[in-house]
């Protein structure tokens, strides 16, 4: 065989799933890749206008509210949904909880492609998004920016590290494949370290505007609030993942890898739900300190309500008795309320409830909205190509078990 045709069978069997070029360009045409293309042809002409024109043409930031959608949902939320990557990684990796081998490269792989997506989401949010390798080159270490971005990228590098298998797996590299399962430890260990860190640091940041933002969300321990919160939402990420995975791409689940995939739910489920109890009771004790009591009857505290009492205490609740009545539908319920809830929260802290006191409240641009879902319709196609080609929801033949 020619070098040529090495490289055609290789293209083929790797890329194009085996098929002929014209036959897979063909099977490209269903309705998921029309309506994604679409998305995301129109999120690319209005990413065109927004370098082109600056942030003014496609936005309604101002100089008093320069933190919007791009930041309170692609970056805060993008984030904390990201965080079923450690929670997952760490339980599996560092403490041998092998049961949870099956769902910790899904989950990963959410995680990496998360953080991914952030950091192109930032360079839309940046006036000059060139500037955005300067902390590399510029060590602002009083900064918590700095400090924010220095994480991402280093756990970023953490997350690909961990996914890795999957990969040399897929090229049959079996040299680097045992390289990366032997570093898997120590890089999640790190990776670990980096998210305590980046996900309070988020927090932290609106530690620098007691003025801007509402009294109700700020605290001193919002740090805190914000990496015990991406615990529980990344669990139900990875709930709601799975979930969707399974009957997606059940013809990947050959070979019995998933038998179980009930039991794991119902796991993960009892961990949210420790989660969830101490998250609310770190809300109250917020409440308590700010003695705030009287701020819960303001249409801002019925904001503030909505969020403690839908998006955290009654997935709680339902997280429990789904456990106690192994009902793995409720679980997935709770699970997607529980998502619903920290999205609220990250976007009530980043747009609703910050500069509330201002005249001229800001409010997105629908170019905004559309953006931001091209960004997640990209994600979306992303983590479909990869597990339509790698071994993340199957075994790889050479490696059953993921071992």
């Amino acid at each position: 065989m020619t070098v040529l045709s090495q490289r055609r069978s290789w293209f083929s069997d790797k890329i194009l799933m085996g098929q002929t070029l014209p036959r897979y360009l063909r099977s490209l045409l269903t309705p998921f890749n029309v309506i994604a293309a679409l998305i995301v042809g129109v999120g690319l002409w209005l990413s065109v206008l927004r370098y082109w024109h600056g942030l003014g043409a496609v936005t309604n930031l101002t100089d008093s509210t320069p933190w919007g959608l791009w930041i309170g949902f692609d970056v805060l939320v993008g984030v904390s949904l990201a965080g079923g990557g450690y929670m997952l990684a760490s339980a599996v990796y560092i403490f041998r909880l092998e049961q949870y081998r099956p769902v910790v490269r899904p989950a990963v792989l959410t995680g990496f492609l998360g953080y991914f997506f952030v950091a192109v989401a930032i360079l839309f949010d940046l006036g000059r998004p060139w500037r955005l390798p300067y902390p590399f080159f510029y060590m602002g270490v009083m900064s918590v920016m700095f400090l924010i971005a220095w994480h991402v990228f280093l756990y970023l590098t953490c997350q690909f590290v961990e996914f890795s298998p999957a990969v040399f797996e897929w090229l049959g590299w079996k040299k680097l494949r045992k390289w990366a399962v032997s570093v898997a430890l120590p890089f999640t260990i790190f990776g670990v370290m980096l998210s305590t860190l980046h996900q309070s640091a988020l927090g932290a940041l609106f530690l620098l505007a007691p003025e801007r933002l509402h009294p109700l969300w700020y605290s001193p321990l919002i740090p805190l609030y914000f990496f015990v919160s991406s615990m529980g939402a990344g669990l139900a990420m990875v709930i709601f993942e799975s979930t969707l995975s399974h009957r997606i791409f059940s013809s990947q689940l050959a070979g019995g890898r998933h038998h179980d995939i009930g039991g794991l739910t119902l796991g993960m489920g009892k961990a949210a739900a420790a989660v969830l109890f101490l998250y609310f009771w770190l809300k109250v004790l917020g409440i308590m300190h700010g003695n705030h009591w009287d701020l819960l009857g303001t249409a801002m505290g019925g904001w503030f309500l909505l969020e403690m009492l839908g998006g955290i205490l009654l997935p709680c609740i339902l997280f429990l008795w789904a456990v106690q009545t192994h009902n793995v539908r409720l679980v997935r319920f709770a699970s997607v309320l529980t998502v619903a809830g920290i999205v609220l929260n990250r976007l009530n802290v980043a747009v609703i409830a910050f500069n509330w006191n201002l005249p001229g409240h800001y409010y997105p641009r629908w170019s905004e909205v559309v953006i931001t879902i091209s960004l997640f319709t990209l994600l979306v196609v992303a983590f479909r190509w990869i597990v339509n080609r790698m071994p993340v929801l199957r075994d790889h033949p050479d490696y059953p078990g993921g071992h």
